[in-house]
């Protein structure tokens, strides 16, 4: 039987993996030869083993949970003292989340998002580069992602450029959605500056007075940030924006990174500033509709954790030791490639760094990935460079990595220390 051509013609021709995966794949499949591989391509953290790093506080939790913690049907939209716990985590004042749902993981809060606030054909908005589930998020949703691009290292936001994007979908689509990961930013690994926030929090408020604008803020690897306290201010920014009521402000939360349950897809869709039962009712057919309900055992483990002041303290001291580990790689990272003539990796927080890290049409990320692979290091292209997992690879690395990214840039005809094509090319 031909079942392609039972297939919808517009569900064929995929590739049917995904270039993360396959590239992580690769890697595994290179190492178990033996090879000294650096591999900095999936998103989960490694200890300096290579070992996935799963975090005792959250398991010993885990281990406790009763049959009748694990095994009942959750409610549709999640229990409701667990969406209030998980929103807490980001925003501890919170005395009740207005608007929420349980999710399977941070994915499933995007993908909810496009299915209530835009229609089939409209666009996103989003900043470039990006996470590259994002288009296949979108895709599935019939739906595009439009950019504007994330500051280079040292620059200032593109102003101009965020509000001719966004108005003109505005102006085209009657309505506004923004996926906004800030901060600690996937792939880049830098936040926007507090100036920069103000300025593209300002251009959506100058906008909401022409039609409904959403921002979504992806808030995965906060856990993960070189400065806490820069963080806590930035979620203040952004309450306080909310609190305005010009914006509708959703948030996407996860347990996946936050407590490396990334096996158990624990998430949430939440608007902590909006209590609108026309929503709510959406969001929940829309949960019912789609995965129906989700799983209640990683719910049960954030219940028990949120009511145990030891166990939130052991839970932060594996953060900060963890983060300080992150810290580590990425200045080390980052002195390497200056040795090597690069500008560096400036890094704010999150798993990921982002190389060259300044647009530029000279740099062929897929040639320079390809070339690095004969150096037995792996990394995942995107369209503004590549992404390099810190999270994956050890602070002794740096070095033999930034020398490779060398020899890879310069057999693609790249030049470091002139920033572009070299004129033997």
């Amino acid at each position: 039987m031909d079942a392609t051509a039972h297939l919808l013609p517009s569900r064929r021709g995929f590739a049917g993996d995904d270039l993360i995966f396959t590239l992580n794949a690769a890697a595994q499949q290179r190492a178990a030869t033996g090879a000294p591989v650096i591999n900095a391509t999936v998103g989960a953290l490694l200890d300096d083993e290579g070992r996935l790093v799963v975090l005792e506080s959250v398991m010993a939790q885990w281990r406790q949970l009763t049959p009748l913690e694990v095994a009942p049907y959750a409610p549709i939209a999640g229990d409701p003292a667990f969406l209030l716990a998980l929103a807490r985590r980001h925003w501890p004042a919170l005395e009740r989340v207005g608007t929420g749902v349980a999710t399977p993981g941070g994915s499933g809060a995007l993908a909810l998002s496009l299915r209530n606030f835009l229609e089939r054909g409209q666009s996103v908005l989003t900043a470039a580069p990006f996470w590259g589930p994002y288009s296949t998020i979108a895709g599935e949703a019939g739906v595009r992602v439009a950019t504007a691009p994330w500051p280079a290292p040292g620059a200032a936001l593109d102003a101009g450029a965020w509000e001719a994007a966004a108005r003109d979908l505005l102006e085209s689509q009657g309505r506004l959605l923004v996926w906004l990961n800030d901060p600690c930013h996937n792939p880049t690994g830098r936040s926007l500056s507090p100036a920069d926030r103000e300025t593209l929090l300002s251009i959506l408020r100058d906008l909401s007075g022409q039609g409904p604008v959403t921002l979504l803020l992806d808030l995965a690897y906060l856990d993960y940030a070189r400065d806490p306290q820069a963080v806590d201010a930035a979620l203040s920014d952004y309450a306080a924006f909310a609190a305005e009521g010009r914006v509708l402000v959703a948030a996407s939360l996860s347990l996946s990174k936050a407590f490396t349950l990334y096996g158990t897809r624990a998430g949430a869709l939440v608007l902590p500033w909006c209590d609108d039962r026309t929503l709510q009712a959406a969001l929940v057919t829309g949960c019912r509709g789609t995965w129906s309900n989700c799983a209640r055992a990683p719910m049960s483990t954030l219940l028990r954790l949120a009511k145990d002041a030891a166990a939130q303290a052991a839970l932060a001291a594996e953060h900060a030791q963890w983060r300080a580990l992150l810290t580590t790689r990425a200045d080390a990272l980052d002195a390497a490639l200056r040795a090597e003539g690069f500008a560096g990796a400036p890094w704010d927080g999150g798993f990921f760094v982002t190389l060259p890290g300044t647009p530029d049409a000279a740099f062929d990320a897929t040639a320079v990935s390809t070339a690095l692979q004969a150096h037995d290091v792996f990394v995942v292209p995107v369209p503004e460079g590549i992404r390099v997992g810190i999270c994956g690879m050890r602070a002794s690395d740096a070095g033999r990595f930034a020398a490779a990214y060398r020899a890879a840039c310069e057999a693609t005809g790249y030049t470091a220390r002139a920033g572009a094509r070299s004129q033997a090319s």
